[in-house]
């Protein structure tokens, strides 16, 4: 389960740019995975509490996200991962002039769960039919 919370100062962000982030970025993860797994969190902060080197953050994006159901595998899949990341935020944020931060924390698989029921693996039958159906449900192999 990818969670994204994306702290930002009050005017980056129109409702409808909200939602259409959410969704592009959600289109990044589901080839790969259910598109329920992927929770996206706005959190406005005012400048007076958003500082940068110690200074007021005007016009800064953090984007903190946690991998839960997938790990990357090595140097090169994360970074073609974070630059297809900037490429989906660049007309949110780089071609609005925000400067940004993007990081990325990895939790191990076995420390989640969805309804009470715990994840199926990549490539499992029971994941294609989480994908499928959008939503989780007992697990029928390990």
């Amino acid at each position: 389960m990818p969670l994204w919370t994306i702290y930002h100062s009050p005017e980056a962000f129109s409702g409808d740019d909200k939602a259409r982030l959410a969704a592009e970025i959600t289109d990044v993860y589901a080839p790969f995975m259910p598109r329920f797994f992927v929770g996206i969190v706005f959190k406005a902060v005012d400048e007076k509490n958003l500082f940068v080197g110690g200074l007021p953050a005007k016009r800064f994006v953090r984007f903190v996200l946690e991998h839960i159901a997938r790990e990357f595998p090595d140097r090169k899949a994360s970074q073609r991962f974070i630059d297809r990341i900037n490429q989906v935020i660049a007309p949110y944020i780089g071609d609005r002039g925000l400067d940004w931060e993007i990081h990325i924390d990895e939790t191990p698989f076995d420390l989640w769960s969805i309804n009470g029921f715990y994840p199926p693996r990549q490539g499992t039958a029971d994941e294609a039919r989480w994908m499928a159906e959008n939503r989780p449900s007992p697990r029928t192999h390990e």
